[in-house]
């Protein structure tokens, strides 16, 4: 006998549950090994537009994890999707390895309206591999060329790194790493100050300064670039994710005298206004060492390059980095009004519309290289607001090295009303952790 549909629950209601059930089902057996975000938000996901997702069960979410920071513009933006159709109409080839092509032209062409002068003149940007480590080997192989050194520093706990580590058979390193905001490490900004003596430092040194700007770019700080707060400028600048307007798609944008044509592995692209290179730098005598690996095969997608000069010229012409300030200073505020509310919530940081509300277990204090919360019990708290959050229709993840923040990454396209509407979600979900946590428990 075939079951009827409850009374006031539609038959789309019932087939939707159908195949939402069996589409979460079916994956662990499938790709047990690469679905970790999935079993923690076991969401199918249909239909999705700007901040909201729609599942296969009909129910809708706010999404603030907006990939990663990948959906710079949210889910199926109009601009997105008119760049993309444009590419599939006009018969162009979908995927061009090391030819340039007008839609690549376009994309760098916006990129290079994006950076200050004093990189923009002088870059050249070389595309790689679509994954965020890509670009990161692959500047870390630039500079390790050009400079003829093998040692790359990086910026740690908002530590300052040596520079030069003091031993007589070391000299500076091949180049010094940082990221604006460690957002996996726990949304953790890097002080200005300390940013802006680490240029200084790396100058003196003729150390080339990468930034890697992977989850920070395209206004998600509330600069374009978040290494504009401070005032510096890089030698060498990793992006991804965000520039591909939610197409994969990743590049190294670096200073012409760290290479050049016949270097590395032979893929380039030229860039400042007129293609012209500078005069020499300290790093001129090594810019044709080669080394580098192999740049991957998927960095000549078209599709991505449309979507991404689109989403890079919307962000620029309807100044969205100003948007992300604003909003994400008010989302900041009612954060640490969270923290001092509430006694399992130890801290709350971050940058524009990028930020973390870090757990803690309610007899100790916040992180700090001194004191950690005890991981096991943070974490279980961290997941446990996830939880609330999922329940109540928002969608954030969790991270940090001890699982315990979570964290917030809203498109920058977000309303103030719909910014209203998570804050008040997240801190509803808050609310319930704190009040089912008797002596310390988790719910």
């Amino acid at each position: 006998m075939t079951r009827e549909p409850a009374r006031g629950t539609s038959t789309r209601a019932h087939a939707g549950d159908e195949r939402q059930s069996g589409a979460s089902r079916r994956p662990p057996a499938r790709e047990p090994a690469a679905r970790t975000y999935a079993r923690a938000l076991p969401v199918v996901p249909v239909r999705a537009r700007g901040l909201t997702i729609e599942a296969a069960d009909g129910r809708r979410y706010l999404d603030c994890v907006s990939g990663a920071g990948t959906l710079a513009l949210g889910h199926n933006h109009p601009v997105v999707l008119q760049a993309i159709r444009t590419v599939l109409d006009s018969g162009a080839p979908l995927h061009v390895m090391d030819l340039t092509t007008p839609v690549e032209d376009a994309f760098v062409t916006e990129l290079l309206r994006t950076l200050p002068p004093g990189l923009a003149g002088r870059a050249r940007v070389r595309f790689c591999g679509p994954t965020g480590t890509d670009p990161v080997a692959t500047a870390v192989a630039l500079v390790r060329a050009a400079t003829g050194r093998t040692r790359v520093v990086a910026l740690a706990d908002a530590h300052e790194p040596l520079l030069d580590d003091g031993e007589p058979d070391h000299g500076p390193p091949a180049g010094l790493l940082l990221e604006p905001v460690r957002s996996e490490a726990g949304v953790r900004p890097a002080p200005d100050a300390l940013v802006r003596r680490l240029r200084a430092r790396a100058t003196e040194r003729a150390v080339p300064l990468i930034v890697d700007e992977t989850e920070t770019g395209v206004g998600r700080t509330g600069a374009y670039w978040a290494f504009e707060h401070s005032g510096v400028t890089p030698d060498v600048l990793v992006i991804a994710k965000a520039i591909g307007g939610s197409l994969p798609l990743a590049a190294v944008v670096h200073r012409d005298d760290l290479g050049g044509l016949g270097d590395l592995d032979g893929r380039h692209r030229t860039g400042g206004q007129d293609g012209s290179g500078g005069p020499a730098a300290p790093y001129a005598p090594y810019a044709q060492r080669p080394g580098a690996p192999a740049a991957g095969a998927f960095r000549g997608n078209q599709l991505a390059l449309a979507a991404g000069a689109a989403t890079l010229a919307h962000v620029r012409e309807h100044r969205l980095a100003e948007h992300a300030a604003a909003l994400g200073g008010r989302m900041l505020t009612r954060l640490r009004a969270l923290a001092a509310e509430f006694e399992c919530v130890g801290d709350a940081r971050g940058r524009g519309l990028m930020a973390g509300l870090e757990l803690v277990a309610p007899d100790e204090e916040s992180e700090s290289p001194a004191r950690r919360p005890r991981p096991g019990a943070a974490a279980e708290l961290a997941a446990a607001v996830r939880r609330e959050c999922l329940r109540r229709g928002l969608i954030v993840d969790v991270t940090g090295p001890h699982a315990n923040v979570v964290r917030l990454l809203p498109p920058l396209i977000v309303t103030e009303e719909q910014m209203s509407a998570v804050l008040d979600r997240l801190a509803d979900a808050v609310r319930a952790v704190d009040r089912h946590r008797p002596g310390g428990a988790v719910p």
